[in-house]
C-alpha cells in the first residue's frame, strides 16, 4: 500500500484528485492511503511519512514552492508533483527536484500520465537494500525483507520475512539506525529497530509484526516510537 499525500486548500480540486487517485487504483489494482491537508503548515506539523506527494502551489500561508524548499531541506527522495493554476511557475520546481506539474483542471488521462511515471520512482526507492556482510557472505536485505533488527551484546541478526536464519554481525545498532534513517524504521527499544511497514498494532508494551511475533517497547523510547509509528500510518493505525 502506498501512503499518498494531497496538500490543497479547495476541497472540490482535492476531490477530483481523490476521485483519480480511486479510478487509479481500480484499473491498476494499486492500494493507496490518501491523507489531505489544507495547507503546507497543517502537512508539515503532522509530520507524516509518505511515499508521493501532490502538492497546490497556491496555498494560505506558506506557498507550494516554499513548502517544497523546505521540504528538501529535510527529505530529498519523496516524489513531488505539483498541481497548480500557475503553470508559469512549474518550471521553478525543477529547484526542489519535483518530479512533474499538473495543471488545473487536471483531467485523468493527464493524471494518470504522471501517476505511472511517480509508481516507477517509488518502486525504485522501495528497492533499496541493507548490506551485512558477514565472515563467509555478504546479503543483500530489500527494506521490504526486513522485518526488524536485534541486538544483543554488540551481535546484530537481521530478521526477514523469510523467516531464515538471521544474518549477524557485531556492531552498534544506533549507528544502524542512522545509517537507515531513509527507511520506514523506528528504535522501540535499544534492542530492537523495527521495519513499520511490519507492523500491525501495538498495544501497551507489545508491538505485534505482520509474521506473528511480538516485539517491546522499552519504557524512555515508547513515547518517540508510538508517535512516530502513528505517523507514518497517518494516525490510522
Amino acid at each position: 500500500m502506498y501512503r499518498i499525500v494531497m496538500v490543497e486548500d479547495s476541497p472540490d480540486e482535492a476531490k477530483v484528485l481523490r476521485t483519480h487517485l480511486e479510478r487509479f487504483s481500480r484499473e491498476r489494482g494499486e492500494q493507496f492511503r490518501i491523507s489531505w491537508f489544507t495547507s503546507a503548515l497543517e502537512f508539515g506539523e503532522a509530520g507524516l511519512a509518505c511515499d508521493l506527494i501532490f502538492m497546490d502551489i497556491d496555498l494560505p500561508g506558506i506557498d507550494g514552492m516554499e513548502a517544497a524548499t523546505l521540504l528538501r531541506s529535510i527529505d530529498t527522495v519523496t516524489p513531488l508533483i505539483f498541481v497548480t493554476n500557475l503553470a508559469q511557475y512549474a518550471v521553478r520546481g525543477y529547484e526542489v527536484s519535483a518530479l512533474d506539474f499538473m495543471v488545473k483542471p487536471v483531467t485523468y488521462y493527464d493524471f494518470a500520465l504522471r501517476m505511472e511515471k511517480a509508481l516507477r520512482v517509488i518502486k525504485r526507492n522501495a528497492n533499496k537494500n541493507v548490506v551485512v556482510s558477514t565472515r563467509d557472505r555478504t546479503c543483500f536485505i530489500p527494506y521490504d525483507d526486513l522485518l526488524y533488527i536485534a541486538v544483543d551484546n554488540h551481535e546484530l541478526s537481521y530478521h526477514t520475512v523469510d523467516g531464515g536464519e538471521p544474518p549477524t554481525v557485531r556492531g552498534s545498532l544506533g549507528k544502524v539506525e542512522q545509517e537507515l534513517s531513509d527507511g520506514p524504521f523506528v528504535r522501540i527499544s535499544n534492542s530492537f529497530l523495527v521495519n513499520m511497514n511490519h507492523i500491525r498494532s501495538f498495544k501497551g508494551d507489545e508491538v505485534r509484526l505482520d509474521n506473528g511475533e511480538t516485539l517491546f517497547f522499552s519504557r524512555p523510547k515508547r513515547r518517540d516510537a508510538v508517535a512516530r509509528i502513528t505517523a507514518f500510518f497517518g494516525g490510522s493505525l
